[in-house]
């Protein structure tokens, strides 16, 4: 599909400075922080808050998106107790099998539906960051010893999303001044955070554990899709929230999920290529899914 082809080349252009130019591992280390610590939080908050809330319209959306992360979390959290499955190794890979990549997401959105795209996703995105972030650090603080809650208070995509929220519903706007810089900022996450993730991509340590591998690639590229798809019928939802929650469903994991790893000291490697098989995964598998719902090529 080539609705995609222009966000993908920004993930195979940051490949590419990475390997072959001067802007090597270290250069693309600092943009991952700024876009995970600053670039993102702020694109998130700007999304959310001034996004319409509007319950009647976008609440089974919601709430779909929700059921679909609930499903992912479940059933991620559930190969921990298969025999001979390695508790450092789950702990950090499991957040792959249910977060998603915000960048495609929003990207996507709004090729597909312009700004009426961006705000739902925004919302799903409201509902189910936390919850996924939640989620991704309670196996690697249990295991490495950190403070969990400590962990959940710092992180930035869990503080923004509820921030965003709270000025929402509070109805709360920044002077123009300032909604214009924090825009602009907000602007440079999609472009840089793909090129990041083409940065990050390296196939390294599956060979680990291969099986748990296929496992939790399976639950992100396979099930969650087909859960998707059988929540938006159950649910009723108009055709371009279906496709949107599909499209959620069927997201490559959150690049952020390497930092997440090794900032917690996780197993770093296995993660990372998770997330490169992920990505390339979404590319082939990503607009197959689409194209059930939009009848697109």
């Amino acid at each position: 599909m080539l609705l995609l082809l222009p966000d993908f080349l920004l993930i195979v252009a940051g490949f590419v400075l990475c390997r072959y130019t001067p802007l090597d591992r270290p250069v693309w280390e600092a943009a991952e922080k700024l876009v995970y610590f600053l670039l993102f939080p702020v694109l998130l908050f700007n999304s959310i808050s001034r996004s319409s809330l509007s319950p009647g319209d976008t609440m089974a959306l919601m709430g779909g998106g929700l059921g679909v992360m609930l499903t992912g979390i479940a059933l991620a959290f559930a190969l921990r107790w298969v025999p001979g499955v390695d508790a450092r190794t789950h702990a950090s890979g499991s957040q792959v099998a249910f977060r998603f990549n915000s960048f495609v997401a929003l990207a996507l959105a709004e090729r597909l539906y312009g700004a009426q795209g961006v705000a739902w996703i925004a919302m799903i995105v409201a509902v189910c960051v936390p919850v996924a972030n939640v989620a991704a650090v309670y196996p690697l603080a249990r295991h490495g010893g950190h403070g969990y809650l400590r962990e959940l208070a710092r992180n930035p995509l869990i503080v923004s999303t509820l921030a965003g929220l709270a000025a929402n519903l509070l109805g709360l706007r920044l002077p123009e001044p300032a909604a214009i810089s924090l825009q602009k900022i907000g602007l440079a996450a999609l472009p840089l955070g793909l090129m990041a993730v083409g940065a990050g991509l390296r196939l390294g340590a599956l060979k680990d554990a291969p099986w748990l591998a296929t496992a939790l690639l399976s639950i992100r590229h396979v099930v969650l899709p087909l859960v998707a798809l059988l929540i938006g019928h159950l649910l009723a939802l108009p055709a371009p929230q279906a496709a949107l929650l599909l499209a959620f469903a069927a997201m490559p994991t959150a690049s952020s999920a390497y930092v997440l790893a090794v900032r917690m000291g996780g197993n770093g490697p296995f993660v990372a290529g998770l997330v490169t098989v992920s990505t390339l995964l979404g590319m082939i598998v990503l607009p197959l899914w689409l194209a059930l719902v939009t009848g697109s090529p």
